[in-house]
């Protein structure tokens, strides 16, 4: 059987890490968005082009976890 692996998607729809497709488990997917989110805290906001600015403690009802 074949291990089940998670990948987080931004608002628009990439992977978090260009180097890592999914996460092999959904505690180190969500370990992966809170050090991701980390990098737009000092400006408070992300920068989506399909919603535009996201508040950083709004960030997590735009991106998704999926089985992958």
């Amino acid at each position: 059987m074949k291990q089940k692996r998670y990948q987080v998607l931004s608002p628009d729809g990439f992977t978090l890490e260009r180097e890592v497709f999914s996460y092999p488990s959904k505690k180190k997917a969500m370990e992966a968005f809170k050090n991701w989110k980390e990098n737009y805290k000092r400006q408070g906001y992300y920068s989506s082009v399909k919603y535009g600015r996201i508040n950083i403690d709004d960030l997590h009802d735009y991106c998704s976890l999926k089985e992958v």
